[in-house]
């Protein structure tokens, strides 16, 4: 069950060293245990085991460190020793934590978690100046954590697979299993304005796919916090507002889900960039987050932390009985299905070659840098352009989107058009492009291959809000959003997305020449393809 990242060690220089309206989460029984479990040493440090009493006593219990790459066996002085001392150069006397990489890894961001500056962190590896770093590698850091800080456990709840929408969601069924567990989803109906009447079912559905979240993890915390999947509701609240999010624009079962989807990605999507690195919780108190957890375990404290006490909170998170063991009741052993699917982000990987997707010598204009992929709380991984007109609004256009890079048409439809770049039919794994505000008319069919720079339609504003005529693109891979400027930058003909201070702002950069984004559609935001490239 439990999950412990043996990935770092504090060590000296080669030396060892909501009230009302409660969720229903403390009324269900704990599940039956899962296995046996070898044991090998767990240290919880005494700061946090102080601070948080009885939670770390149960977390205190031995395990076999998970069999993923990233989860390394205990280091001996012996073989940590020389690691440390082929780098001694460049690491301080001072107290340093020993911490393997984890996949989707990228060196800001772990500077960040720590608390240190990128040049602080030393490696027996030659670390890459951009880029993710590969999944094991060590990484020698200075140890600044304040022991008088309440820190989180170092424990892992959940793969960062089950997050998002990856390969481990492949196999899964969604209608069948909600029709298998007969609760209140499985008659559930919802009208919504966009495309009229949806099962709960379809609910779940749609939220996955266009948030690119995992339909089991969307089903557990429905069924954990309102017992909407495997029995009913129990009272007019929960059945309106399921998730306990009381709020009359987020009522119903979709819109719950989509207050939720934003709570998981602004966790899951902010440690990867560094930028969360403590939970709030409604009574004011807080928590400094482990700096060895993985995005997908963050995702959920951060989750569970928006509508619970601390209390209740340090409850959920309990391995033993809270919504761990409660989704592998659920859905069998997530760590196994991660396991198996591969880590998300293999070594070395790169952004594939991606073309500017409009024609050559037609003007389009740089609306905006690095914005939500989807919900506005999602990761800063889209752009936005517009092709030159004198009208404003939404007006129709000639102007034809061309495919940024070659692939199969997985989705087409209100507005939409999806493109898997590795051809096998899934947009869970591999490179996708998902290209909004496409219009209707010419637009390209899904399961027909798109060559790159071939037409796919036209600019519009189907398919979702917006305030005029243009285009909206981002990326994926495996299922997870890539940041517009990160590790991955988005590149389009040799054009680098930067991010600006704020979303929407930023600018494109290709050698000495910087494109500002301009909300206004101004000519100085204008941007052209050429013959020989743009």
């Amino acid at each position: 069950m439990k999950r412990i990242p043996a990935l770092f060690i504090t060590v000296s220089l080669l030396t060892a060293s909501c009230v009302g309206n409660a969720s229903l989460w403390g009324q269900y029984l704990t599940p039956t245990p899962f296995g046996n479990v070898a044991s090998s040493p767990v240290v919880i440090p005494s700061a946090t085991a102080t601070a948080l009493g009885p939670f770390v006593a149960a977390a205190e219990v031995t395990t076999t460190p998970s069999p993923t790459p990233t989860s390394q066996a205990f280091v001996t002085q012996e073989t940590i020793a020389p690691l440390i001392e082929s780098t001694a150069a460049n690491v301080t006397a001072a107290p340093t934590v020993l911490y393997y990489a984890q996949s989707g890894d990228w060196l800001p961001a772990v500077a960040k978690r720590f608390g240190v500056e990128v040049n602080e962190i030393a490696s027996p590896k030659i670390l890459p100046e951009n880029g993710l770093l590969d999944a094991g590698t060590l990484l020698i850091i200075p140890d600044r954590r304040d022991p008088t800080i309440q820190y989180v456990p170092a424990l892992q709840l959940i793969p960062d697979s089950e997050v998002v929408f990856s390969a481990t969601s492949l196999d899964f069924d969604i209608s069948g299993y909600v029709k298998d567990a007969g609760g209140y989803l499985s008659s559930y109906r919802e009208y919504l304005g966009s495309t009229g009447w949806t099962t709960g079912a379809g609910a779940i559905e749609r939220n996955s796919f266009e948030n690119s979240v995992n339909p089991r993890l969307l089903l557990a915390i429905l069924d954990y916090e309102a017992r909407w999947v495997r029995g009913t509701p129990e009272n007019k609240f929960r059945t309106e507002f399921p998730l306990g999010y009381d709020s009359y624009r987020y009522k119903g079962v979709f819109m719950q889900l989509v207050w939720a989807i934003n709570q998981l990605q602004a966790g899951y999507y902010n440690w990867r960039t560094g930028d969360l690195t403590e939970i709030t919780f409604n009574d004011g108190s807080r928590l400094q987050l482990d700096p060895s957890l993985n995005a997908g375990t963050v995702a959920l404290m951060y989750y569970f932390s928006r509508l619970h006490s601390l209390n209740e909170w340090l409850r959920i998170m309990d391995q033993t009985s809270g919504f761990a063991s409660y989704y592998q009741n659920m859905f069998g052993d997530p760590w196994a299905r991660a396991e198996a699917a591969g880590m998300l982000f293999p070594p070395s990987i790169q952004q594939p070659e991606m073309d500017l997707p409009f024609e050559v010598n037609s003007p389009w204009v740089f609306t905006s840098g690095p914005h939500g992929a989807w919900e506005h709380d999602g990761p800063l991984a889209a752009l936005d352009f517009a092709p030159a007109s004198e009208k404003t609004g939404c007006i129709a256009t000639p102007s034809w989107i061309l495919a940024a890079a070659s692939g199969l048409v997985v989705r087409s439809g209100n507005g939409l058009v999806v493109v898997d770049l590795d051809g096998d039919g899934s947009e869970q794994t591999g490179w996708n492009i998902l290209y909004l505000h496409v219009a209707n008319k010419d637009r390209v069919a899904k399961g027909q291959w798109i060559d790159i720079n071939n037409p796919m339609g036209h600019a519009s504003c189907e398919g979702g809000i917006s305030t005029g005529t243009h285009l909206h693109i981002v990326r994926k891979y495996n299922g997870e959003w890539i940041a517009a400027d990160g590790p991955l930058p988005f590149t389009l003909s040799g054009w680098r997305t930067v991010a600006g201070e704020r979303p929407y702002e930023g600018s494109l950069v290709k050698g000495d020449q910087v494109i500002l984004a301009d909300v206004h559609g101004q000519s100085k935001a204008a941007i052209f393809r050429f013959s020989d490239g743009p």
